[in-house]
């Protein structure tokens, strides 16, 4: 689910997904790759003890 809301609301990821299919990546596989994403970014606010920061337009 988080990757599904990632998908629709952070213009990143979306951006990431998006890409992934124009590429002809199945749906699937893109969102399993931002499923990866998220978890490789929440490791490494984890390990560098930072909080989320939402980024500025």
């Amino acid at each position: 689910m988080p990757a599904l809301v990632a998908m629709r609301f952070n213009p990143d990821l979306k951006a990431k997904y998006q890409a992934m299919i124009k590429a002809g990546k199945p749906p699937k596989v893109a969102l399993t790759a931002l499923m990866r994403k998220l978890i490789e970014l929440a490791n490494a606010l984890i390990k560098a003890n930072r909080n989320w920061v939402i980024k500025e337009a």
